[in-house]
């Protein structure tokens, strides 16, 4: 059977390394590294007094592991404006957290090598929790300056509507 149902041709797995991110409608510049997704779900083990020595298991409460974007330091903000407001020490007595909009839903997108969609991710609730300006600074190092966000979640939904992409064949 087929794994891929447009390219019944296709054997190999979709690659990492063409990705983009998005929150509030537009691609987030320059991001060079998502981190995982991933979700656990607690085991609840129980057992009866007159069960045998062994326990059943059912499924707890699920937890979504924190995601974290790293991309090069650029003039754009959208890192530091989004982790400002979580808490933003300029802002005044009160008024250091936007309680009102510091959560946004965002959208990981995941391309085939021909730089067609092919799969997408739904991240919910995402709000910043740990915000990196700039790495170590080194005078002896040759590597690009990064920064990074960690953005705890609520879940995550792969896209059901981004359908498999008809690859074309070169001749």
């Amino acid at each position: 059977m087929a794994q891929f149902t447009v390219n019944p041709q296709r054997f190999d797995p979709y690659k990492n390394f063409k990705f983009r991110v998005k929150w509030d409608g537009k691609y987030v510049a320059g991001v060079s590294k998502v981190g995982m997704l991933k979700r656990t779900t607690e085991v609840v083990k129980h057992r009866e007094g007159g069960d045998p020595s062994s326990s059943r298991k059912s499924p707890g409460r699920t937890e979504y592991d924190a995601i974290t974007l790293e991309r090069g330091v650029t003039h754009d903000l959208e890192f530091e404006k989004w982790a400002n407001k979580v808490w933003n020490f300029q802002s005044g007595l009160g008024a250091e957290v936007s309680l009102k909009d510091f959560r946004k839903d965002i959208i990981i997108e995941i391309y085939n090598e021909a730089g067609q969609l092919a799969i997408a991710y739904k991240v919910f609730r995402c709000w910043v929790s740990e915000f990196q300006a700039a790495a170590d600074l080194d005078a002896n190092a040759n590597a690009v300056l990064i920064q990074h966000i960690k953005l705890e979640n609520e879940g995550f939904e792969r896209d059901a509507e981004t359908p498999e992409p008809s690859e074309p064949i070169l001749t």
